[in-house]
Parts: structure tokens; C-alpha cells; sequence
């Protein structure tokens, strides 16, 4: 049976070092003219939700979409080579990712907060784009909600690689919102805790299998194994 892998990005598969920050900065500074006083708060959240919770943190209206959008793109687009330079990928990831890549009956994708454009950025820039699926991926201008991302993913892995929506779909992430997306949505979760939560927060959100980190790939794909059964 098909399986469909997503992975979260920041923090499972890259740590970006401050870079995502400064994004979300220099997006509002694009906005507003101004630097901004509030850092932006992510925690798993998408881009749509981060930004609009920026403009309230410094007691603004928040522009729409297709405003902000635009900004968020320039200025990712702006930081590649310094995301180059600080960023890293996390232990582990490349073996995994390239195990995954070549199970013939997974679509190993991303399911991410970042907008489509700016995944691309982190993961070109730290030499892991080849290594998924990224056209059929759900990324944060699809919703505010992290849940919703989940039948994104399905419908355009249904599209691209015509397999039935009822397909089975596993989250990889680190935080207790990639937990209660797979959740909401009746998917498969792995959790990772090489984020800010800890293995324990992880399992108190619901979480039946954490990782320490990714250098446990053998482990982890007969575990992606097992579901597609």
C-alpha cells in the first residue's frame, strides 16, 4: 500500500539559526517601513498565522494576504546565501531522506509552515531539495491552520501521483502542533524532538513514537514500512 511522508522543515530536517526570523523581519520592515520591536512567534504555526500575530503584536492591522505574501517571498528570496551560510541540516536527515526517496511506495514530501517559496529557499540552500516531493507538498499560504494542511497534501499527491485520497499520510515534526495536525486529521505521527519540546512534551501532546533525532533511520523507516502494510 502507498504511504504519504511529510516532513516538517524547521527544526526536523534544518536548523536555520535566527535566519527565519530575520525573514519574518525584514518581511515586516518591507510592509511597514519600520523594524519590527516583537520578534515573530512560530512554534510550528504557518506563515499566514505568524504574520498576521506580528502586525497584532505591534498593534497594526494586519495587510492581506496577497500583500504580505509577496514581501515574505522578497525576503527569503534575500536571505538564501545567508541561510547557506548558518544554516545546517540535522543529523541524520540526508540518510533518511534518501532512504525514503527511494521506497517505492512512499510520496515523501513536506508538510510545512513556510510558504512554498521560502521551503524551497531553506531546503535549495542546504542541498535537500532533490531529495523529496516538493510539488506535492502543503505549505503556510494554504492556511492558518496546520490541520488543514493535511488534506492539501492529499488532494495534490491524489493529482500528481493519482494515488486514492484515502491514502495513508504520516507527519514527521518536532513541535506539539505537527502531533495535533496528524491528530485532527486521523494521519500517522512521528514525532522529533530536536526542536524547543522535549521528547516527554512531545508524548504528553500524543505523540506514541519520538525520536531523539533522525540518525535513527533504520528504525524509523520499518516503522514508515509497517504503515504502508
Amino acid at each position: 500500500m502507498p504511504l504519504i511522508v511529510l516532513w516538517d522543515i524547521d527544526h526536523t530536517l534544518i536548523e536555520n539559526n535566527g535566519v527565519s526570523k530575520q525573514i519574518y523581519a525584514d518581511a515586516f520592515r518591507r510592509l511597514t517601513g519600520q523594524p519590527s520591536a516583537h520578534r515573530a512567534r512560530t512554534e510550528g504555526r504557518t506563515d499566514r498565522l505568524i504574520c498576521r500575530q506580528m502586525f497584532l503584536d505591534h498593534g497594526l492591522e494586519p495587510p492581506t494576504w496577497d500583500v504580505i505574501g509577496p514581501a515574505l517571498e522578497a525576503a527569503g528570496a534575500g536571505l538564501e546565501a545567508e541561510l547557506a551560510r548558518r544554516g545546517e541540516v540535522l543529523p541524520g536527515v540526508r540518510d533518511v531522506l534518501t532512504l525514503a526517496a527511494a521506497e517505492r511506495n512512499f510520496v515523501s514530501s513536506v508538510l510545512t509552515g513556510n510558504i512554498a517559496a521560502n521551503a524551497m529557499v531553506k531546503l535549495r540552500a542546504l542541498g535537500l531539495d532533490h531529495l523529496l516531493d516538493l510539488e506535492c507538498g502543503a505549505y503556510g499560504e494554504h492556511s492558518e491552520d496546520r490541520g488543514a494542511l493535511v488534506e492539501v497534501a492529499r488532494k495534490r499527491v491524489h493529482q500528481q501521483h493519482a494515488l486514492p485520497l484515502t491514502t495513508p499520510v504520516v507527519l514527521i515534526g518536532d513541535t506539539p502542533r505537527d502531533v495535533q495536525a496528524a491528530h485532527d486529521t486521523g494521519a500517522h505521527v512521528v514525532a522529533v524532538a530536536t526542536g524547543v519540546d522535549s521528547a516527554e512534551a512531545l508524548r504528553m501532546a500524543g505523540a506514541r513514537m519520538v525520536l531523539s533525532d533522525l540518525r535513527e533511520s533504520s528504525r524509523l523507516i520499518d516503522h514508515l514500512r509497517s504503515l504502508a502494510l
